[in-house]
């Protein structure tokens, strides 16, 4: 048994940004991270090609810009190196191979009793944490929907976090299930290969340029967010035109606003539009059913794949070992408070990298954290 002030779970960039926090309000803390490294995310589950879609001034962690000449658009392994740099800066040791089995709220000793597991020795820990904090992200496992007759796909069928690089899918048929940023981005890497692309566009989406979503988050510190995005909305169909005709279809309400309330990004546009135009990228609605290498879609359309790889987002795993009878979160494993209050919980549990705010809502929940336990009396141990 050991007893821990602060017992932060995740060495991705909530929990490293958290640490940071801490640390420099000298309060005493411990990450453990059940993979053999932080931001094994990054590290394992992302696409060769990929780059933070937002400036690298929206995507600093607390207290640490990037180093001078970072590119604007961080690529992945350049964050990779930020985030080992931010690590061995504020002194950040995370506990590797730590897998949290239960956590439980003992209310007799007001303390939460951690039940984990060392993953390569195989020997059993406990510790009993004063405050909780759970920042293993909105990304944990992929989420993969019940298609009927997806069992009978001969091919190989796949989740986008596994997916590396269009070069080995060169020649084939392949459909690319989601139209958000990984699924179009994936999209043009296939079709960039020479793969036979495909994508399907479920509903309405916004296509932003990174520097359209750039000016807007600069604009809406000073202008209201609804004028900010009808000038983005304006921008956006000047530039890319009438998308409908290919099957892409703008929602009513703008991307900033949509993103503020429920999280949803907007596409930010690597070329995928261009080959969409073009012919070379092909647009589908919902698939209906798969029959084989046969996938049939909802309009009535059919079409044969060799693969398919599916850009449907992740869930988390929170609520498969957190015990909290309090209900911090919902049945998904996200908060069930709202921005700006999704954050804290009962007695001394929170939550870091929930609110669907990227690397920016990170460090305000970081910083937030933070200093509601250093306000704390009892935040020194008995």
């Amino acid at each position: 048994m050991e007893e821990v002030v602060v017992l932060i779970v995740g060495a991705g960039p909530a929990g490293l940004a958290t640490a940071a926090c801490l640390g420099r309000c000298s309060v005493p803390y411990l990450v453990v991270e059940r993979e053999d490294c932080s931001a094994s995310l990054w590290r394992h589950r992302t696409f060769d090609r990929v780059k933070l879609h937002l400036a690298k001034e929206f995507c600093a962690l607390p207290y640490m810009p990037y180093p001078d000449g970072t590119p604007t658009y961080v690529p992945k392994q350049e964050f990779i190196k930020y985030l080992d740099s931010y690590a061995e800066h504020f002194c950040i040791k995370p506990r590797y191979c730590t897998s949290v089995e239960s956590a439980a709220y003992d209310e007799g000793a007001r303390r939460w009793v951690i039940a984990a597991r060392d993953t390569v020795a195989g020997t059993e820990i406990q510790y009993v944490v004063r405050y909780l904090v759970v920042a293993t992200g909105e990304n944990a496992v992929g989420r993969i929907p019940e298609i009927p007759g997806i069992e009978s796909f001969p091919g190989e069928a796949t989740h986008s976090s596994t997916y590396k690089s269009g070069g080995r899918y060169a020649g084939q048929r392949v459909l690319v299930v989601g139209s958000g940023n990984s699924g179009m981005e994936i999209a043009y890497d296939l079709a960039s290969h020479g793969a036979d692309t495909s994508i399907v566009v479920r509903s309405p989406v916004h296509i932003m340029t990174k520097d359209l979503i750039r000016l807007g988050m600069t604009l809406v510190q000073h202008i209201p967010i609804k004028i900010v995005d009808l000038l983005l909305v304006t921008i956006a169909n000047f530039t890319f035109g009438d998308l409908s005709k290919h099957g892409i279809v703008r929602p009513k309400t703008g991307p900033l606003l949509m993103k503020s309330k429920t999280g949803r990004s907007p596409v930010i546009n690597v070329g995928t539009v261009g080959l969409i135009k073009k012919g070379i990228i092909k647009v589908f609605g919902e698939i209906s059913n798969i029959i084989g290498n046969k996938v049939e879609f909802g309009c009535g359309k059919e079409s044969y794949f060799d693969a398919i790889v599916f850009a449907t987002g992740y869930k988390t795993t929170v609520n498969l070992w957190l015990k909290d009878d309090k209900c911090m979160l919902n049945s998904d494993g996200f908060p069930k408070k709202g921005y700006p209050n999704h954050w804290k919980g009962q007695n001394g549990l929170y939550c870091a990298g929930f609110a669907r705010r990227g690397l920016a809502g990170i460090s305000m929940d970081a910083n937030n954290i933070a200093n509601d336990i250093v306000s704390a009396v009892d935040f020194l141990p008995d």
